[in-house]
């Protein structure tokens, strides 16, 4: 199947990271690839040819971080701490949820991500197998993992169900749906787990040259107590039990050091910068900066929309572009380029998908179309700032993931939104009527 989309306004970037913008650009697709790309016609016949005249054509979006099925949960515990919010208000109703809320809570995850121009996205969440059958019926792509946790000091890691599990997970699940469904490793947090615990999964993680997801220093407090318990940051605790030997992405980073700073430069550790969650728990601004600076491969996430409250990547690239401008006075710090290079490229690194993120000849049609026929999107001059600045999710026409057509014009093409829509109602009236 060969598709064209012509007309539309391009933008990609180009092997140096810069991006390029192609007015009244060709995109060309066959099967799951990008067959061409260019301001003039391709030569051959297609199958279908699309008009995208006031359509921005951008490679789809990466949500780096979240917890999908906690769209269940969204506005518990609001204008609360985060220790507070988790477990005083979010983990009793977590305790209620069973795997058929996971998944129904999954498929109304994905049905916001994809309206909202996500392809691919990493999780972190328990009954992980119903949101990776979700994912592979759905068309998108995602790593997902069974995060890790103990609070008894004495468990043994053999004894660890989590453990089990998430070993259980990579055996069945990793590289399915022609692999657009990846499991990684995690480890929920260093204030979750026990060092023998963090040991053993780091340990598996490196076998399989494996991918490790975790929460690092998201607040002073979980910092400051970290020092206080072991006399070391989170970081440095992670790094001394083997966490980033091959390879990780650390949430949040707010209240990093200089030092731990460099222990991530050293690893190849990836920061996912949650700028609304943060600011919503009253966690901070994480120094985003200092990272790019360093040289560090920082990619956008949403967290769980319990503390956010959506799965809308478009408010992230304008929050991320804002703040730090706002926190260091100065407005040439966070660029448009950068911010959406961050939701696109970067975040493709962060899952080891080395042909994705970026449109490009003979790498995967993951894109989407943003409508700029809105008052809000008139006139189209600067494309990026256009896109960070005044776009909203809502103005996504199309999402394309593999070749294949996800969502285009408000109507959901993989995923049964009515069934969604009931399947949660039922959720919902179990946990809270």
């Amino acid at each position: 199947m060969k598709t064209l989309y012509k007309n539309g306004t391009v933008l990609t970037f180009n092997e140096e990271g810069s991006v390029v913008v192609i007015r009244n650009g060709y995109l060309g697709v066959e099967n799951d690839r990008i067959c061409w790309l260019g301001d003039t016609p391709p030569e051959g016949d297609y199958d279908e040819t699309k008009d995208m005249a006031g359509k921005i054509i951008l490679p789809g979006l990466y949500n780096c971080h979240t917890h999908s099925p906690m769209v269940l949960l969204r506005g518990v515990g609001s204008d609360l701490p985060l220790d507070q919010w988790l477990f005083g208000e979010v983990c009793p109703i977590e305790d209620k949820l069973t795997p058929d809320d996971i998944e129904a809570g999954s498929y109304l995850a994905l049905m916001e991500m994809i309206a909202g121009g996500t392809v691919s996205f990493s999780d972190m969440y328990f009954s992980p197998e119903r949101t990776a059958t979700a994912v592979a019926n759905s068309g998108m792509r995602a790593n997902i993992n069974r995060p890790v946790q103990s609070f008894d000091p004495n468990e043994r890691p053999e004894d660890s169900v989590r453990i089990k599990e998430a070993q259980a997970l990579y055996e069945q699940f990793n590289g399915c749906a022609d692999g657009r469904v990846l499991i990684d490793w995690c480890i929920h947090a260093e204030y979750t787990c026990t060092e023998q615990i963090v040991r053993a999964v780091s340990d598996l993680c490196r076998q399989v040259n494996g991918n490790l997801h975790i929460h690092l220093s998201e607040t002073e407090k979980e910092h400051l107590q970290c020092k206080e318990k072991y006399g070391k940051t989170p970081a440095e605790w992670f790094e001394v039990l083997g966490a980033f030997d091959c390879g990780a992405f650390a949430a949040h980073c707010v209240t990093l050091e200089d030092g731990d700073i460099e222990i991530l430069k050293r690893h190849d550790v990836s920061v996912i910068h949650n700028p609304t969650s943060n600011l919503k728990l009253g966690s901070g601004i994480a120094p985003v900066q200092k990272f790019i600076d360093r040289g560090l491969n920082v990619a956008l996430g949403t967290d769980g929309a319990a503390s956010n409250n959506n799965l809308n990547l478009f408010e992230e690239l304008h929050l991320a572009a804002l703040i730090n401008n706002g926190e260091l006075r100065d407005a040439t710090v966070m660029t448009a380029d950068s911010v959406l290079k961050m939701a696109t490229v970067n975040g493709a690194v962060v899952q080891r998908r080395k042909d994705c993120g970026k449109l490009a000849v003979g790498y995967k049609a993951d894109f989407i179309a943003v409508d700029t026929d809105r008052p809000h999107m008139t006139p189209c001059l600067d494309v990026p700032s256009l896109l960070v600045y005044s776009a909203q999710a809502s103005d996504v026409a199309l999402t394309v993931c593999d070749g294949k057509v996800l969502y285009e014009n408000g109507e959901y093409k993989t995923i049964d939104s009515e069934k969604t829509y009931y399947n949660v109602r039922k959720t919902v009236e179990r946990l809270y009527g």
